[in-house]
This record gives structure tokens, C-alpha cells and sequence, in this order.
């Protein structure tokens, strides 16, 4: 086969603000593998909170050999980005090959439209309520938390959207004592889940404690590696392709998740809707689904995903599987 790989950017439509930062636009590595009849496409988003890189993803997919498969890639690179976008890609291969979707290769219901949530980011209290008025109309809101001083923002985005369903993403920038603190007022407020309260490596503080809103691990969970750690301080896994290393180990974790108990939580990086596309078939029945990274973006892929009503359609066989 032969390799290509390309960094693309896409701009953002606003500013995008989390606990760890803001950013304007959305830097991605577009995988395109071909085998002189056929091409097959996968995109990653590099995420430096796991040490990575456009290059070091880079030089990690440069670095596989020609006859890769999906099943050898487990040998050959680690859960993360490059493995994702190489799985992804292989996975679109082998459907124009085949001649058929990507979900019936994996034994997989056709897939139909999810609900999906909207997500705002970090600001002030004004600018969240103004942000939440705007987007009243959408049955699900995320709110990018993670400061000692959010309840302003929780009461400024419940008031600017007192219909929608709300869930809380703190990016680990809570320490113990600040969500314990807030706990009861997420349940006052309607919300109905938070992602990674604590710190990764400090979410032994949640064995123990009182979980009256689900709790869902993001950084804690990258595949089915993660699961063990987990038990007694979650409740609900994030499901992300540039965590997993792909749809193949994605499908495999919500079914191991699902398994021992856990609701499944299918998230996304801010990437495009070819970046969105293969997590479409994780997300079918999931209890929350957020793939709103097209959402975001002020330019897309050409046969971008359809959203609307019904939430966010799998993809065009043009787009990818």
C-alpha cells in the first residue's frame, strides 16, 4: 500500500476554550492509503495532553511497514492518534474493496441518526448564558467547566437554556473539595452527567464518594487497558477513536465497557466530520453522544456529515465506509 499522509487545518467558527487552553483552529493529519485501485481515509487529531504531536503522529504512521493490517497494527503501534487514523483508514479500504459499508463488514445494524451534543466552551458567565440562549434549541448542551469558580457559569448557561438537558466536562480541573462542593448543585440544576472531574492521576479521591450525577472518565479511559482502574469511581466511559486507536478497539471497549456494567459516552476531539465518521457506528444506542467537532468548524470536508432533528447522520459512502 502506499502511505500519504497531510496536515490539514480547518478553521473554528469561535474561539474554543477549555480548562488547558483556547484555540481558533483545528490542526489534523489526514491518512490516505491506496492500493493502486482503491483508497481508504482516516483522520487523527494529535492531542499534546497524551504527548503527541503532528509530528511525532506523523513520523509514527511514516513508520509502518507497506502490508500493515488492522489486527497487526496492536503489535505495531500503541492506543492513540497515529493507530486510530491507520486503523480508520484500512477500515476504508477495505469497504471500497468490498463494495459494501464499513458497518457490515464489522457485523455491525445499519446505523441511524444520533442525538447529539452541543458543545460550549469556557468564558464568562455573560458570554455562556449569551452562547446557551443561542443555542436554546438543542435538546443536549455540554459546558466546558473546570475552574475553582464555575457556579456562575452553571447558573448563567441554566438560565440562557432552562429546557435543554445539560452534561458538565470539568477537563480534570476540579480538585476534590471544589466538586464535591458543586455536586449538589449540578443535581439543582438539572445536570445530568460530568466528564473527568479530577485529574487523571488523582481520581483515586472519587472511591468513595458520593456520585449523585453520573460520573464519566475521558482521560482515564483509553481502551480496554483502563477499565480495571475504574472500578468505584465512574460510572459512565468515554469512548474517543484518537484514545482507542481506532474504530477496531472502540467497538471492542464499548462491548468489554458495557460488559462489566459501565454506560458508554462516545466523544470526539475538535477534528472534521471524517475525524466523526467511524465514531457514528460507536455511538449507535450510546447514553450520551457528542460529535460535535463539524459543529465547531467555520470550513469542512467536502460530503461533510448531516446534522439536523433527527442528530448526526452516519456518513456518505464519498466521505468515508
Amino acid at each position: 500500500m502506499r502511505i500519504d499522509v497531510t496536515r490539514d487545518v480547518f478553521k473554528l467558527a469561535q474561539v474554543f476554550t477549555i480548562a488547558r487552553g483556547s484555540r481558533t483552529e483545528a490542526k489534523v493529519l489526514t491518512l490516505k492509503l491506496s492500493d493502486g485501485d482503491h483508497m481508504g481515509r482516516g483522520e487523527c487529531v494529535p492531542y499534546a495532553r497524551y504527548g503527541e504531536s503532528l509530528q511525532s503522529v506523523t513520523d509514527q504512521i511514516m513508520g509502518l511497514p507497506a502490508d500493515f493490517t488492522r489486527e497487526g497494527l496492536y503489535d505495531l503501534l500503541p492506543a492513540g492518534a497515529a493507530r486510530n487514523a491507520a486503523d480508520c483508514a484500512l477500515w476504508d479500504l477495505e469497504a471500497k474493496r468490498a463494495g459494501q459499508p464499513v458497518w457490515k463488514l464489522a457485523g455491525l445494524k445499519a446505523p441511524r441518526p444520533e442525538i447529539t451534543a452541543y458543545t460550549l466552551s469556557l468564558d464568562t458567565p455573560e458570554a455562556m448564558q449569551a452562547q446557551a440562549a443561542k443555542h436554546a434549541f438543542r435538546p443536549l448542551l455540554k459546558i466546558k467547566l473546570g475552574t475553582p469558580d464555575d457556579m456562575p457559569r452553571l447558573e448563567a448557561v441554566r438560565s440562557g437554556a432552562p429546557k435543554s438537558t445539560i452534561i458538565v466536562d470539568a477537563n480534570e480541573g476540579w480538585s476534590a473539595e471544589v466538586y464535591a462542593d458543586l455536586a449538589p448543585h449540578l443535581v439543582r440544576l438539572g445536570v445530568t452527567l460530568v466528564e473527568q472531574p479530577l485529574p487523571a492521576g488523582e481520581d483515586h479521591a472519587l472511591l468513595g464518594m458520593q456520585r449523585p450525577v453520573h460520573v464519566c472518565a475521558d482521560e482515564s479511559c483509553h481502551d480496554r487497558a483502563s477499565l480495571p482502574d475504574l472500578k468505584g469511581k465512574y460510572d459512565v466511559v468515554n469512548i474517543k477513536l484518537d484514545k482507542t486507536g481506532g474504530l477496531t478497539e472502540a467497538l471492542r471497549l464499548r462491548d468489554a465497557a458495557i460488559a462489566q456494567g459501565y454506560e458508554v459516552m462516545v466523544g470526539c476531539m475538535v477534528g472534521s466530520s471524517l475525524a466523526m465518521a467511524p465514531a457514528t457506528l460507536v455511538a449507535q444506542g450510546a447514553s450520551v453522544v457528542d460529535l460535535d467537532g463539524p459543529l465547531l468548524l467555520a470550513e469542512d470536508r467536502d460530503e461533510p456529515l448531516i446534522f439536523d432533528n433527527a442528530g448526526v447522520h452516519p456518513p456518505s459512502a464519498a466521505l468515508w465506509g
